[in-house]
C-alpha cells in the first residue's frame, strides 16, 4: 500500500520502519518543523536518510499541505504522535481516509497527556487506541483497542515504552491493513464514558506531602521520567523519581510529621505521608543531574525532622 506518515520523533520513527519492513510504500512524511536548538527530528532524520520526501510545513490547514497531499495520492494516511492539527480536508484526501494512534483506552483520558493520568489516578488497566481523526480532539470513531494492564510499580515510562510504543506501532499495521481491505469496523465513542484532561506538567506534578502516601506514591510513577514530580529542598526543586511506598499499619508505627525526612535507609530516604512513608530512590536538584538517593542525602546532610516542600 501507499501510505503517507504524519507524525514525528521515535514513535514516528519506529513507525515509518515498521511499514518499510514488510515492503509498503511510504511516499511522504509530514512532520513539524524543528525549533531553533531542539534536537533533530529522528522520524525526519530517518526519512531523508531513506529518501523519502519530507514535509515540514508549520501548519497542516494551509493550501499548500492540501496540494501536497493530493499529489502523493496516497492509500492511507497514517497519524504517529502528532501535536498539530489536521483538518478534515487534509485526513480526507488519502483513498481509505486516515487513521491516528491514541495511548489510552478512549472515550477516557483524552488528551496531550493521556499516559500520566491513568497511572496518576491509581488506574490499573490503560491501553491505546485507533481511531479516524475528527475536528474534535480525540474524538473520532475508534477501529481497534488493545488493552495494558498497570502494575503497582509501573512508571510512565515502563508503560509506554514496554507496551504502548510497540504495541501502538503494530496496531497501527493492523489497522491500516484492515481500512485499506474493507474488513474493519468503526464505533462511536460513547460520551457518557468520555474524559478530558489536560497537560500534566509543573503545577499538576507538584508534591503535596498531606496527601494520602498512596496518591502521592502514584503521582510520582505517573511523573517518571516526565515531568518528574516534584517538591523544594531548602528552597530548590528536587525532582524525585523512583520510589516505594511503606504503609503505616498501627498508630505506634508512625514515624516524622507530615512533609518530614523521617529516616534515611540503604538506598535512600524516607519521607512521612497521610497513612505512610515515600522511600526516595532517585532524585535530581535543580540544576543537577539525576542520581542515586543515599549518596544524595550523605552529600546534602539529610537528617531526620528536615522539611521538604513550601513551608
Amino acid at each position: 500500500m501507499k501510505v503517507v506518515i504524519i507524525g514525528q520523533q521515535d514513535f514516528g520513527k519506529a513507525v515509518l520502519e515498521a511499514f518499510l519492513a514488510r515492503q509498503d510504500e511510504v511516499v511522504g512524511v509530514f512532520c513539524a518543523p524543528e525549533k531553533e536548538g531542539a534536537r533533530p527530528d529522528l522520524l525526519r532524520v530517518a526519512a531523508q536518510e531513506k529518501g523519502i520526501r519530507v514535509i515540514q510545513l508549520p501548519s497542516l490547514k494551509t493550501p499548500e499541505a492540501i496540494r501536497i497531499l493530493r499529489e502523493l495520492a496516497p492509500d492511507i494516511g497514517v497519524m504517529a504522535y502528532v501535536l498539530q492539527f489536521a483538518p478534515q480536508e487534509f485526513v480526507s484526501i488519502p483513498v481509505h481516509g486516515t487513521i491516528q494512534y491514541h495511548p489510552s483506552l478512549l472515550p477516557r483520558y483524552r488528551g496531550p497527556s493521556s499516559i500520566n493520568w491513568p497511572i496518576l489516578r491509581g488506574d490499573r488497566e490503560t491501553g491505546l487506541t485507533i481511531f479516524r481523526p475528527t475536528d474534535g480532539l480525540d474524538e473520532g470513531p475508534i477501529i481497534l483497542q488493545k488493552k495494558v494492564p498497570i502494575g503497582p510499580e509501573d512508571t510512565l515510562g515502563s508503560v509506554y515504552f514496554d507496551h504502548l510504543f510497540p504495541l501502538g506501532v503494530q496496531a497501527l499495521l493492523e489497522a491500516a491493513d484492515q481500512v485499506v481491505a474493507g474488513t474493519h469496523q468503526e464505533v462511536v465513542q460513547d460520551e457518557g464514558l468520555a474524559s478530558y484532561e489536560g497537560w500534566c506538567r509543573s503545577a499538576e506534578s507538584e508534591i503535596h506531602w498531606a496527601q494520602h502516601v498512596t496518591v502521592i506514591h502514584d503521582l510520582i510513577r505517573g511523573c517518571n521520567p516526565a515531568p518528574g514530580a516534584w517538591t523544594l529542598l531548602g528552597g530548590k526543586k528536587l525532582q524525585i523519581f523512583e520510589v516505594r511506598k511503606h504503609l503505616f499499619r498501627t498508630f505506634g508505627a508512625v514515624r516524622g510529621k507530615v512533609g518530614e525526612i523521617s529516616g534515611v535507609t540503604d538506598q535512600g530516604f524516607l519521607v512521612t505521608a497521610q497513612g505512610g512513608q515515600i522511600e526516595v530512590l532517585r532524585v535530581k536538584l535543580e540544576g543537577g543531574k539525576k542520581v542515586d538517593a543515599r549518596p544524595f542525602a550523605e552529600e546534602q546532610g539529610l537528617r531526620e525532622g528536615m522539611r521538604l516542600g513550601a513551608s
